[in-house]
C-alpha cells in the first residue's frame, strides 16, 4: 500500500503513546511462565505482539481478552507443551530471540521456529551460542538462520560476556538461567534496555545487578499478578520527531514510558537543540537495586532549530530503534551528525543503515553510510520524493514524518508495515492535523 504524506503547516494537540512493544512481548511470555493467572493492561495489539500471544497459546497458555485487559493463565516455568508443527514468529525478532531461552531448558521436548521472509534473514547465532554453552541444543539453517529447532536439555548456569550489547540476547540468557542449575551471570559491554530484569524482579526472582553484571539464580516459579504496559518510547519518538521538524508545531505525548534505558533518543534530540520536555527517569550514577516497575511521563515537544551531534557506541543500545530518526533530524540540522557503533542496525527487519541512507538520499539528504553507522551533512531540510519501506515498520513511519516536514511531500511504498508495531499511527497523525 502506497500512501502519500504532503507537507503540513503545523501539528497541534495531544496523543497517547502507543503501547510498548518490547514490554508487551515480555508480558505475554512471563504471563505464560507464571503459575497463577496474570492480568495485563494496555497490551499492544499489533502484528508482532499478536504473534507472541499466538505462540503462548500454542505452548498451552490460555489468553482471554477482556477489553483493554488480557488474562493469561500460564503453564508454569516447566510445563510448556510441544507444538504440532511450527512456532510461527511472523516478523517478531524479539519473540524469536527470547523464547528459546525458556524452551531450551525443557528436557525431552523440542520446538521448531520459523517466520516470514524477513525473519529468515535475521541471525539467531547470538542466542544459540550462550544457550549451547549452557548445554542447550539449537539446530539452525546454515547454523545461523531460521528455521531452527530448540531441543530441550538440562542446562547449567554460566557467566556470559555479551560480545555486543543486546537486550534480546541478555533476556534469552537470563530466562534460561532461571531454569538452569546454579546461577547465571550476563556481563554487558554497555547498558541495554532492562525490561526483563525489572519484570523478573517484580515476579519475585532474586535478580541482582552489580556494575555491568546481572546475575539470576534458578527459580521455582514466577509470582506475577498484574502488569501494566506503558506507552512505547520508540513509537512516541516518531511523534516527537514530527513535532520537532514541522514548523509551528506543539505536541503533548501522554502515558509514555520513561525508563532511562529507553529514552536515549530523547537525550540525543535534546542535545541537538530539540525542545523535548518530560519527567524522564535519570541515568543512575552507580549501582542501584533493580526497579520492579516502569516509570511514566507526559512529553511536551515544540518545533525549533537543530544542530548536528555525534552519537557514540555506548549510546546506541539505548536508542537502537530510533537511530533512523536521528538521521532524519540531522537532515534538518546545522552541521554534521555522525552515528558510530551501530552495526546492529544491519540485522533488523532490513539492513537499516543501507535502507535509511538510500531512502533519505532519495529525498534529497546529504548522507553517507559507514560500516557501523552513517554521516549526515545538515542541509536544513529535505526535498521529498518516494521512499521504500522494505517491509520495515520503522522505515515506513520515518518516510511519513519526512513527508510532512519536506518541501514537496513523500510517497511511502509499503506503509502497511507500520502495523507491525504501531497500527494506529496514521490515525494519530490525522488527529494532530485537525486539532
Amino acid at each position: 500500500m502506497n500512501v502519500r504524506f504532503d507537507p503540513v503547516d503545523r501539528l497541534r494537540g495531544t496523543v497517547a503513546a502507543a503501547p510498548d512493544k518490547s514490554l508487551s512481548h515480555r508480558a505475554a511470555m512471563f504471563g505464560a511462565m507464571a503459575q497463577d493467572p496474570v492480568r495485563v493492561t494496555g497490551y499492544l495489539m499489533a502484528e508482532d505482539t499478536i504473534s507472541t500471544l499466538n505462540a503462548m497459546r500454542a505452548l498451552g497458555a490460555l489468553v482471554e481478552e477482556r477489553g483493554d485487559e488480557l488474562v493469561i493463565r500460564g503453564v508454569g516455568l516447566r510445563e510448556p507443551r510441544e507444538v504440532d508443527g511450527l512456532i510461527d514468529v511472523g516478523n517478531a525478532g524479539t519473540l524469536m530471540r527470547l523464547l528459546p531461552g525458556w524452551l531450551a531448558a525443557q528436557e525431552g521436548r523440542s520446538w521448531t521456529f520459523d517466520g516470514d521472509a524477513s525473519i529468515r534473514k535475521r541471525p539467531v547465532d547470538r542466542v544459540a551460542a550462550p544457550l549451547r554453552e549452557m548445554g542447550g541444543v539449537i539446530e539452525a539453517r546454515d547454523d545461523r538462520f531460521p528455521p531452527f529447532t530448540v531441543r530441550g536439555a538440562r542446562l547449567r548456569g554460566i557467566e556470559y560476556a555479551l560480545p555486543v550489547a543486546s537486550a534480546q540476547v541478555k533476556s534469552c540468557v537470563l530466562m534460561a538461567g532461571m531454569l538452569a542449575d546454579g546461577t547465571t551471570t550476563v556481563v554487558e559491554p554497555v547498558p541495554s534496555r532492562d525490561h526483563t530484569e525489572r519484570m523478573l524482579a517484580a515476579a519475585g526472582v532474586s535478580i541482582v545487578r552489580s556494575g555491568s553484571r546481572i546475575t539470576v539464580p534458578q527459580a521455582d516459579e514466577l509470582e506475577l499478578d498484574a502488569l501494566v504496559v506503558p506507552g512505547d518510547p520508540s513509537s512516541a519518538a516518531f511523534m516527537l520527531a514530527a513535532g520537532v521538524l514541522v514548523p509551528g508545531s506543539r505536541l503533548v505525548v501522554t502515558n509514555c514510558g520513561a525508563n532511562w534505558t529507553r529514552t536515549g533518543f530523547m537525550r540525543i534530540a535534546q542535545r541537538m537543540g530539540a525542545v523535548v520536555v518530560g519527567d524522564f527517569e535519570p541515568v543512575p550514577a552507580g549501582d542501584v537495586a533493580i526497579p520492579t516497575s516502569e516509570p511514566l511521563t507526559d512529553i511536551d515537544v515544540t518545533a525549533g532549530p537543530l544542530v548536528g551531534t555525534t552519537v557514540e557506541a555506548d549510546e546506541v543500545p539505548l536508542a537502537i530503534d530510533e537511530l533512523p530518526l536521528v538521521a532524519l533530524l540531522a537532515c534538518f540540522a546545522e552541521g554534521e551528525t555522525v552515528v558510530r557503533g551501530a552495526e546492529e542496525l544491519r540485522f533488523k527487519e532490513s539492513d537499516r543503515i543501507e535502507a535509511v541512507v538510500t531512502g533519505l538520499r532519495g529525498l534529497g539528504a546529504d548522507i553517507e553510510g559507514t560500516p557501523d553507522g552513517f554521516v549526515v551533512q545538515g542541509t536544513g531540510g529535505l526535498r521529498g520524493g518516494v521512499i521504500e519501506s522494505h517491509g520495515d515498520h520503522r522505515l515506513a513511519m520515518l518516510g511519513a514524518i519526512a513527508g510532512m516536514a519536506s518541501l514537496e511531500g513523500v510517497e511511502v511504498v509499503g506503509m502497511e508495515t507500520a502495523a507491525v508495531s504501531y497500527p494506529g499511527f496514521q490515525d494519530d497523525i490525522a488527529g494532530l492535523l485537525t486539532s
